[in-house]
């Protein structure tokens, strides 16, 4: 058995010691890029892409045998879910807007008409030009459907009661915290088409896969989130539960919304961000639902950093090469045109300024949310011999998106939103 810690006479060089210093490292830059997030021109999230790809090739050069993509896909899926569950609760913390069909008809629009555009759109990208079968397709269209509730940050709304709820920014927030959910129905759609014949399981598609899968998760996210927000009061105000922990409330809060949730079957992403709407209604003018808050966005920024350092550190000249020219072309194609033209289009007849139509088209950024939905797509067989091209054309999409858009936030937002 190999010694894990010193060896005999003079030793050094450890993988493990070596990997331990790195992310020793990787925390510090984390601390110091949170401690001046509003400062910057660019957003944290390129700091951990960075911190990623230096130690991507640090592993390339010292042949370290590290995590792959595809043949640790179950591993990625785990840190990626836990990632995006708690960004989302915490992402429905801030909310305060009342629930209705005019005060979120962006957010409406966004949901009903620019995602189903934009997963339709790379579906027949997918098949017309990059040759793949229509169900992959539609997997890697759902896989690039979700706007990622972490990296939307930095163009969304601020923390509860900090700053009104002012468009474009709530539009963003709120497109980020329903369609890492929503687009489940999709990739499963896919799935159903790359891995079923006829169309027999149209109807279980529609009654399991989207209408129970929805309606439960949402209502188990609504009551969960209430009654968890209402016991925490009442514990509190008999000395049962002290303040000093609310920062750690929305950890256990929002495990079992969405631990109850999928246990049911329905979609535990859409049960974590309504959980958190629900348990900011609760406590909408209380000071614990602050520290709540702060707690879920320390984890959740420490997830970011878990995730994007992880991202980085997957990337190889082999896999970026994995996508061909065509899975390429679908980078700038998807960020530039389709997801532009998608919400262009839906939000054609608002009421919205174009600029502010404009500032909600651009700011589409992809992130943890496609990773584990690639991660996802790999554990579920349908994409067989094209594994490799859908999840490498994700992660570019993802690396790109998390650069040009971590650069653009700070300048586009000033200019949009000055008084933010």
């Amino acid at each position: 058995m190999p010694l894990t810690a010193a060896e005999p006479g003079f030793s050094g060089g450890a993988p493990h010691a070596i990997a331990l210093l790195f992310l020793g490292l990787a925390f510090f830059a984390a601390i110091a890029a949170l401690s001046h997030e509003h400062d910057r021109a660019f957003s944290a999230s390129l700091i951990y892409l960075g911190l990623g790809v230096g130690a991507a090739t640090v592993i390339d050069l010292l042949d370290v045998n590290w995590v792959h993509p595809i043949d640790d896909a179950d591993l990625l899926e785990v840190l990626s879910e836990l990632a995006v569950v708690i960004a989302l609760f915490g992402t429905g913390l801030k909310l305060d807007r009342p629930l209705g069909l005019r005060s979120w008809s962006i957010v409406w629009r966004l949901l009903g008409l620019a995602m189903p555009l934009t997963i339709g759109a790379i579906a027949l990208f997918g098949v017309g030009v990059m040759g793949l079968p229509l169900g992959v397709a539609l997997i890697l269209g759902a896989t690039l459907a979700p706007t990622d509730p972490v990296l939307a940050g930095d163009v969304g709304v601020g923390p509860p009661g900090e700053e009104d709820e002012r468009e474009p920014n709530f539009s963003l927030t709120g497109e980020a915290g329903l369609n890492d959910g929503l687009a489940f129905p999709f990739l499963l759609l896919g799935v159903y088409v790359a891995t079923r014949d006829g169309a027999g399981w149209l109807a279980e598609w529609a009654t399991a896969d989207v209408l129970y899968g929805v309606v439960v998760g949402l209502v188990i996210g609504a009551f969960g989130g209430y009654a968890i927000a209402a016991g925490a009061v009442w514990l509190r105000d008999r000395n049962l539960f002290s303040d000093d922990f609310d920062a750690w409330l929305a950890v256990p809060a929002v495990l079992t919304v969405y631990g109850l949730t999928e246990i049911v079957g329905a979609y535990g992403f859409l049960a974590a961000f309504a959980g958190g709407v629900a348990f900011r209604r609760y406590e909408h003018t209380h000071e614990h639902n602050r520290r709540v808050h702060d707690g879920a966005e320390v984890v959740e920024k420490f997830g970011e950093l878990a995730v994007i350092l992880l991202l980085g550190s997957m990337l190889s000249w082999d896999g970026l090469r994995e996508p061909g020219l065509s899975g390429w072309l679908l980078v700038p194609l998807l960020l530039i045109v389709i997801r532009p033209a998608a919400v262009m289009l839906a939000l054609l007849g608002s009421e919205r300024k174009w600029k502010e139509r404009a500032f909600v088209a651009w700011f589409g950024v992809r992130g943890i949310g496609s990773v584990y939905y690639a991660a996802v797509a790999v554990g579920s067989g349908a994409l067989a011999g094209d594994a490799a091209v859908v999840v490498w054309t994700a992660l570019a999409c993802v690396v790109v998106s998390v650069f040009v858009h971590g650069v653009t936030a700070a300048p586009i937002s000033r200019r949009v939103v000055p008084e933010r």
